[in-house]
């Protein structure tokens, strides 16, 4: 049975991109790499989940995402740090530091919220910046002792909270196996963007 798809909702979504941020003669551009529904053939049969193996893992994988971090997210409010500051703090131990967009490149946080939160880390104490030696316009962002004594008191509460949700669903041979099927995953869908 064929059952014809509705058209793109690119248009309703471009919409909602709010007109402050549009640049005068600019489109916006797309919220998400979407394709026209002009690229798909117009009979195009629509997939039963109980036959297409790939839906199968769309839905558990969502779940298993948003079970994970509503968990993850309480344990991190009670140790008394916004999820990224604790991303932040965590990318940062054990380590001498790291510049702004290494920084960047390792941790969860956007670009743009990354300076407010390195902001607010400093005025309390747990990192901070100094110029490169050398290139003036690098800042290297370090724990400093207080950051540290925080790191090491948070990372190691906050992973003996997580582990018994792993245990109690993976042998250490499945976390090796899942761990490879989620990068193998993950890297399919950054070669689209």
């Amino acid at each position: 049975m064929l059952v014809p798809l509705r058209p793109s909702n690119e248009a309703l979504l471009r919409a909602r991109v709010p007109r402050a941020r549009r640049a005068p003669g600019r489109s916006p551009p797309p919220l998400l790499n979407l394709r026209p529904s002009t690229d798909y053939p117009s009979g195009m049969e629509l997939p039963d989940l109980k036959d297409d193996p790939y839906l199968k893992v769309l839905r558990p994988l969502v779940e298993a995402y948003l079970a994970f971090w509503r968990i993850d997210i309480r344990h991190i409010k009670s140790l008394r740090l916004t999820p990224s500051q604790f991303d932040v703090i965590a990318t940062l131990g054990d380590t001498e530091g790291m510049t702004c967009s290494a920084l960047s490149a390792q941790t969860l946080v956007t670009k743009g919220t990354l300076t407010g939160v390195l902001d607010r880390l400093v005025a309390k104490g747990l990192i901070r910046r100094d110029a490169m030696k050398g290139d003036r316009r690098c800042t290297k962002i370090s724990l400093t002792a207080k950051g540290d004594a925080l790191f090491r008191k948070t990372f190691a509460a906050h992973m003996a909270f997580l582990r018994p949700f792993f245990e109690r669903a993976l042998s250490p041979e499945e976390v090796d196996q899942t761990r490879a099927l989620l990068l193998r995953l993950r890297d399919s869908f950054r070669q689209e963007s």
